[in-house]
């Protein structure tokens, strides 16, 4: 049993013998998300949509010598595509406008190996961008910096052609929410240096509001491809993680005070404990994204029909992204015949309301706000005995991320303390799962945190 004398030890008084206030916590706490990560944070969950060249071919990184005959898609669903993806409750899709086979799944000006040049009557990506206009869905767009078809890839004159590409795509198909890059590169492929910068001011004229991913300033990869994130998953960081992403190679850093990018990648265990945060004179807010996909697969293949994830194992992946401070980027592959296979569908409408049923049965929930000296542990009192299956935490980040050691008790019946959680980090959302356990109360303490915790909102759910 818990004794009074341990729930006198929080962030109020030791902090589990951490600084609560100094000029490095200051330090940590300056660090806050941009007015674009702020809205990114509330609509966590969102869709990739492969679909291309290889989903034609069967192919999943293309082979550089397909030409347009070889795509023989005849028609798309696009309403049937926004639709399914919104039963999941995402709230966006982000089309694979140009995968690494270097086909354009829009009507452009600067190269022929485009879907204007196939049998295929219309811009997917027009009809894709307008059918989510029509749903109330964001769009985004993932432009391949790899490119196995043009000639001028390696040279100047390619990022030229890039440049006018993305210029194409951040004009013609309204409001972009997030423009996502990544680093693959065959072993093959041509030495190469991107020109990033160039792209970053580009987007950041034609389409302020988007957020940059993964090779980007704004979003940064998990670290891997199988829906797994940290049990800490910090949204403060080192700068230099943003260098890694943009370079796809560990470089050197030249400033005196910060540590070599070498010690520091996406697939780092720790990234932004105290330890990690002091060593480093330049921080960002750098929160994770989780890209996985419904699928074995990252487009669609016959063979993959037997792969699809269930909507069990696709909740416990929303569950430990979206509910461990990321968000989560579950690809949905179409098929050849332009629309989103029925094993897909059924799961993500399954998966939709498993996430719906998190708060549908509200017990209580309040708003916070900033926690003073007489909050170094909160105890909140049911009517009645409840079964709780979910309590829903959220820090205000936009004063950053503060919480980082925190525990969560069930006032049983006859009135004690049964411990039931213990988390690091909350950030922008904690979602704990307690299977139903008996409760009449719960006390929540906070152990340790950077200055005072703001918490934006606590939630219990039947």
């Amino acid at each position: 049993m818990m004794t009074d004398k341990y729930f006198q030890k929080n962030w109020t008084t030791n902090n589990n013998g951490f600084e609560l206030n100094d000029s490095e916590v200051e330090r940590y706490i300056s660090v806050v998300p941009s007015s674009n990560q702020l809205r990114l944070a509330g609509k966590p969950f969102y869709c990739f949509v492969h679909f291309g060249m290889n989903t034609a071919t069967g192919r999943e990184w293309g082979a550089g010598i397909e030409t347009v005959n070889d795509f023989t898609i005849k028609s798309i669903n696009a309403s049937q595509w926004v639709n399914v993806i919104k039963s999941s409750g995402a709230t966006g899709i982000i089309l694979t406008c140009k995968h690494h086979d270097g086909f354009c799944l829009w009507n452009t000006d600067f190269t022929d190996f485009s879907v204007k040049n196939t049998s295929f009557n219309g811009d997917i990506v027009k009809m894709v961008s307008t059918e989510c206009k029509k749903q109330g869905m964001d769009f985004g767009v993932y432009l391949s910096p790899w490119d196995m078809h043009d000639t001028r890839y390696g040279t100047d004159e390619y990022n030229d052609y890039f440049c006018n590409q993305l210029t194409e795509l951040l004009t013609n198909y309204g409001s972009i929410n997030e423009v996502w890059f990544d680093g693959a590169k065959g072993s093959n492929a041509v030495d190469f240096e991107y020109d990033w910068q160039r792209y970053y001011d580009l987007i950041h004229i034609l389409q302020p509001d988007a957020n940059i991913a993964i090779c980007g300033p704004d979003i940064r990869w998990v670290g891997n491809e199988g829906g797994r994130t940290r049990k800490s998953e910090f949204s403060v960081v080192p700068q230099s993680l943003t260098d890694v992403e943009k370079t796809i190679k560990n470089s050197q850093h030249d400033e005196s005070k910060a540590s070599s990018l070498q010690k520091y990648t996406s697939k780092d265990e720790d990234l932004g404990s105290r330890k990690i945060l002091s060593k480093n004179a330049n921080l960002c807010w750098y929160p994770a994204e989780v890209d996985v996909s419904i699928r074995k697969g990252w487009f669609y293949s016959k063979k993959g029909n037997k792969t699809v994830k269930s909507a069990k194992k696709l909740f416990n992946i929303y569950l430990s992204s979206v509910g461990n401070n990321c968000t989560l980027l579950l690809n949905v592959p179409p098929t050849n015949k332009g629309v989103i296979h029925r094993k897909d569908a059924k799961q993500l409408k399954k998966l939709g309301n498993m996430i719906c049923s998190i708060t549908e049965k509200p017990v209580l929930v309040q708003n916070l706000g900033t926690l003073n000296e007489n909050n170094g542990y909160i105890d909140f009192d049911f009517d009645s005995t409840k079964s709780l299956r979910f309590i829903v935490i959220e820090e205000d980040i936009a004063f950053s991320q503060r919480v980082e050691v925190f525990e969560l008790f069930v006032k049983k019946q006859n009135g004690r303390f049964k411990k039931v959680y213990s988390g690091t980090v909350i950030g922008s959302k904690k979602i704990i799962s307690l299977k139903g356990v008996k409760a009449n109360g719960v006390r929540f303490i906070i152990k340790q945190s950077r200055s005072n915790p703001i918490i934006k909102s606590i939630g219990f759910y039947e």
